[in-house]
């Protein structure tokens, strides 16, 4: 079942995103069922020549094979075409829900939602509002739109409502303005509320349940203290809304977070503590097997029906199903049903990081651990190889997939398993225990509690004292091309692992193809940032990456940072971050939707706080806050007068006005008072927006100035006047073809008396302020403004 497995992820994945490419999903269902039949009566026929024809042998022999492959392509295929079908099905659904039509239309529609997975709390918000109730990503299907049934169709919200509220299987009801997504995305709307959101129903009784469990579970384990006080909930039940910040970045850091991810540990120590308990009181093998199932399902109810907790419990029935039918299957045959299975009832699980992470991690322990063990037996004791095989083999199975959420590759990752890994099954067996007694025993639910609390402690001081010890990350090459180097290599290295030691030759080019794929990355991501590193100051204010033509504008202010906009490369935004050492980003400013200001935006996912933008352009925008807001960001649409803090600096949004059309012309300008100087980034403003600007705010002086749309002749020279600003920032790529910067904007910078700082000519370059109001300035390479590696800027071009 492996291979119709992999076609069905393989084919669901594709076949999602089929409209975005103006593609048939429905042709693509109808394309693999007719083969499959084909592929079934070619079998028959084949079957019918083998036992009636032996005057040809090799006709009989050609007739064999096909009995013998035939079946195996036929599955493949209908395993496609089942998910094919229901991708399909829910494809269409989407085309035609009346929301569609609201999106379209621009209207606010009038909406009722069951939510369908556990809200996920948002980081606060970043302008001067602040709202007592705190903000939820809200999952669910659509019930009605203005009164009318409606098609189950998948949408996303992020709603300001208390948090008991929006529990799962919660009906809410409220008035919202409607985006349509890319048909790739989990979601096919995006639902902004629009005033009072309402509960229509609570969640039915089967659901309901388990959410004061929960919630009693949080809050007696909050009295707890410190980090395991934090991380118990996690361990048991996956609630990780009481882990902070530095807790979370250093469990991802060190590789841990799995940990508190519920997942098929958690499923196979439920299912085996009901499988015994059950043997224990007599039961027969049947009888067993419901027991067994109905504590999976309980338990799934509980953690709420995560991708991973769903794939694990779906592995789980299919195992279940086996032995009730006396005929126990292997490992990989149940991981391989129930992905498909898992397929057929939510095509879209196969672009879902969560789901694809459990799966590879399961699939690397059953193929992978055994074998690793046996060769890691022979240079050290069995115990010690089998433990270090366990975190070795999810590791390898998971890192490209990883690659692709962050460009770097942990190197303690397992040693910190190792060290952490073992804590985890005694702190979620105690603590779900706990869970469950608490509401009838507190005193003994409260004893479990603070048993739970120690191993959750220690892999907290696991998680903290790995994510602090220096070169715990290996930067790697971003996206699609890295994650086929990595794969490559661990290809090789598995190759020379396991292989036999006959082929001294072989082996030795082997050894060296795999030297020299590492040596690539190792060079780009370390070679070149470490050069940078050495010589860039540590401290400075305001950075502009190169990254070719576009803008990528970093701003720091205490220990906070704000990326504007991303550039188009992936790649070239994630070599500026690592060679500038930034790591978290708290605020992402998308300026407007344009591929020179939001195409780098991957390089980023999972490493921001919150995103403001503009207003929203369908598919574009879309496209880019989808992995931002499912990796946790907040996304947070402004115009002009929305406020906010970075750090000790404060911010105001000068631009769009409200009900502006997506564009350059509604570009974000952002205007930044930091403590020694003040900036004003203008996006891709054009002149006749920059003169309406200027005649609508107070614009004044300006320390440093963000050119508008990266040198073009379409400027404001009233505006860049007054601004008379010390530096001009100019994001530009060498060789153009648009002639950036213009003559005219170089002469209208040159009579405001302001030094220009190109990274066309300069590649990165790092401004510090100084309180007279000049610049201190660093640069990657000879050129721009000054001509070395630190100078002076101000008082001149």
């Amino acid at each position: 079942m492996l291979l119709p497995a992999v076609s069905a992820w393989a084919v669901a994945w594709l076949v999602v995103a089929a409209p975005d490419a103006d593609v048939d999903p429905v042709a693509i269902a109808w394309t693999l069922w007719v083969g499959g039949i084909a592929a079934a009566a070619a079998v028959a026929i084949a079957g019918w020549v083998v036992r009636h024809r032996s005057d040809g042998r090799a006709v009989t022999a050609i007739g064999a094979r096909l009995v013998g492959l035939g079946p195996i392509l036929v599955v493949v295929l209908a395993s496609a075409g089942l998910v094919a079908s229901a991708a399909a099905m829910g494809l269409v659904h989407r085309s035609d829900s009346p929301l569609l039509d609201a999106a379209t239309a621009h209207r606010t529609a009038r909406v009722v939602v069951d939510i369908a997975a556990a809200p996920r709390a948002m980081r606060a918000p970043v302008w001067a509002e602040t709202s007592d109730d705190p903000m939820l990503r809200v999952d669910g299907r659509i019930v009605s739109v203005d009164g009318r049934n409606a098609a189950p169709v998948a949408v996303s919200s992020t709603l300001s409502i208390p948090a008991h509220q929006a529990q799962l299987g919660t009906r809410l009801v409220f008035d919202a303005g409607v985006t349509a997504l890319p048909a790739a995305e989990q979601a096919g709307f995006r639902l902004r509320a629009i005033g009072a959101v309402d509960v229509e129903d609570p969640p039915p009784p089967w659901l309901g349940w388990a959410t004061g469990l929960r919630e009693g579970f949080a809050e007696a384990a909050r009295g707890l203290g410190g980090d395991g006080a934090a991380l118990v909930p996690g361990l048991a039940t996956g609630d990780t809304s009481a882990v902070g910040e530095e807790l979370d970045a250093a469990m991802k850091a060190s590789s841990l977070s799995h940990l508190t991810a519920v997942s098929g540990a958690n499923c196979a120590i439920v299912t085996a503590a009901a499988f015994a308990l059950a043997a224990l009181c007599g039961l027969r093998r049947t009888s067993r097997v419901v027991v067994a199932a109905a504590a999976l399902v309980g338990f799934i109810l509980l953690v709420t029906p995560q991708p991973s907790v769903v794939r694990a419990g779906a592995m789980a029935i299919v195992v279940l199903i086996a032995i009730a039918a006396g005929r126990p299957g292997g490992g990989v045959s149940a991981l391989s049903v129930a992905v498909v299975a898992l397929l057929a009832f939510d095509p879209w699980l196969a672009r879902d990081y969560g789901f694809a992470l459990s799966a590879a991690a399961t699939a690397g322990l059953l193929l992978l651990a055994v074998p690793l063990a046996a060769r890691l037996a022979r240079i050290m004791p069995v115990p010690l190889a089998t433990v270090l095989a366990v975190p070795l083999a999810a590791q390898l199975a998971c890192q490209p997939i990883l690659v692709l959420l962050d460009p770097a590759i942990a190197l303690y990752g397992v040693a910190a398993n190792l060290l952490a890994a073992p804590a985890a099954p005694l702190g979620t067996v105690v603590g779900l225990v706990g869970c469950l007694v608490l509401p009838f025993l507190p005193s003994v639910g409260v004893a479990l509690l603070q048993v739970a609390w120690v191993p959750a402690s220690w892999i907290a001081l696991v998680a903290h004292g790995t994510a602090g010890l220096p070169g715990g990350r290996l930067p790697w090459i971003a996206d699609a091309p890295g994650v086929l180097l990595l794969v490559a290599c661990t290809a090789l290295g598995l190759w020379l692992a396991f292989s036999r030691r006959r082929r001294p030759r072989l082996r030795a080019v082997v050894a060296a193809l795999l030297l020299v794929a590492l040596a690539v990355p190792l060079g780009v991501g370390v070679g070149g940032p470490l050069v940078g590193t050495a010589t860039r100051p540590r401290s400075w204010d305001v950075a502009a990456c190169d990254i070719g033509q576009g803008d990528a504008v970093l701003v720091r202010s205490a220990d906070a940072t704000a990326l504007i906009d991303t550039g188009p490369d992936p790649a070239a935004l994630a070599r500026c971050l690592t060679l500038l050492g930034i790591g978290r980003i708290d605020v992402l400013v998308v300026t407007h939707w344009d591929a020179d200001h939001a195409g780098g935006a991957s390089a980023v996912i999972g490493r921001v706080e919150t995103v403001i933008h503009g207003p929203l352009d369908g598919d574009r925008s879309a496209r880019v806050l989808g992995p931002l807001t499912r990796a946790g960001a907040e996304a947070v649409e402004v115009t002009a007068g929305h406020r906010g803090a970075l750090g000790e600096a404060r911010w105001r949004v000068l631009w769009p006005r409200p009900g502006a059309v997506p564009g350059n012309d509604a570009s974000v300008v952002l205007d930044l008072d930091a403590p020694a100087y003040r900036a004003l980034f203008l996006g891709d403003l054009g002149e006749e927006s920059q003169a309406r600007l200027l005649r609508s705010t107070d614009v004044g002086r300006a320390d440093l100035v963000k050119v508008a749309h990266h040198g073009s002749a379409d400027q404001s020279e009233a505006l860049y006047r007054e601004l008379a600003a010390t530096v001009g920032v100019v994001g530009v790529g060498a060789d153009n073809g648009y002639g950036h910067p213009t003559d005219r904007l170089l002469d209208l910078l040159a009579a405001s008396g302001t030094a220009v700082v190109r990274t066309d000519r300069s590649g990165t370059a790092v401004l510090t302020a100084d309180d007279d109001g000049s610049f201190r300035w660093w640069s990657e390479r000879s050129g721009g403004t000054g001509g070395s590696a630190a100078d002076s800027v101000g008082g001149g071009p």
